[in-house]
C-alpha cells in the first residue's frame, strides 16, 4: 500500500507541476482565442482582415436588438476585439487583459443577445471557466507575458 501511495504522490507531484501547468494554460489561451477567432472570421470580408462585411449590420439591427449600443458602434467593436484579443491571449501578451476582455464579451452575449440558461450552460459557461483560468493563473511559461516578467527582474536586479 505504501508503495502505491508513492507512487501516486510521484504522479501527481509531475502532473502538478509548471512544466504540465504551462500547457495546460497554453492549451486554455489557444481553445480561447480560437472560439472568438472563429467568429471574428464570420464579421470580416473573405480575404481581408479588418473590412467588416455589411451584413454584420443587418444581423446586429435584426437579431442582436437586446444590445445596448447602436450596430453601428457594437459592430465594429466586436470586429475588432474579436481580432486584437485572441492575438494577444494565444501569444500570451497582455494575457489577463485579454482573457477579461473575453470574459466580458461572453457576459455581454449572455446578458443581451442569448439571455437562457441553456445558453449559459453550453458555450458561456465554458468561455467563462477558461478565462476565468488564465486570469487567476496566468498565462504560463510558455508566453510572452513571463518572458517580460524575467526580462524585467533581472533588469531590476
Amino acid at each position: 500500500m505504501e508503495a502505491l501511495q508513492s507512487l501516486w504522490s510521484r504522479i501527481t507531484g509531475i502532473l502538478s507541476g509548471t512544466a504540465i501547468e504551462s500547457i495546460a494554460l497554453l492549451l486554455t489561451r489557444i481553445a480561447l482565442g480560437l472560439i472568438f477567432w472563429r467568429s471574428y472570421e464570420t464579421k470580416i470580408v473573405d480575404g481581408t482582415w479588418l473590412e467588416i462585411d455589411p451584413t454584420q449590420y443587418v444581423i446586429f439591427a435584426n437579431e442582436f436588438t437586446g444590445l445596448p449600443l447602436s450596430p453601428d458602434l457594437a459592430v465594429p467593436m466586436t470586429v475588432y476585439a474579436e481580432f486584437l484579443l485572441p492575438i494577444l491571449l494565444i501569444i500570451g501578451l497582455f494575457s489577463r487583459f485579454a482573457a477579461a476582455g473575453l470574459a466580458v464579451m461572453a457576459l455581454v452575449i449572455q446578458i443581451f443577445v442569448f439571455p437562457t440558461w441553456a445558453h449559459f450552460f453550453g458555450w458561456d459557461i465554458t468561455v467563462l471557466a477558461m478565462a476565468g483560468i488564465i486570469i487567476s493563473r496566468g498565462p504560463g511559461v510558455l508566453s510572452v507575458d513571463h518572458i517580460l516578467s524575467r526580462l524585467s527582474a533581472r533588469m531590476e536586479a
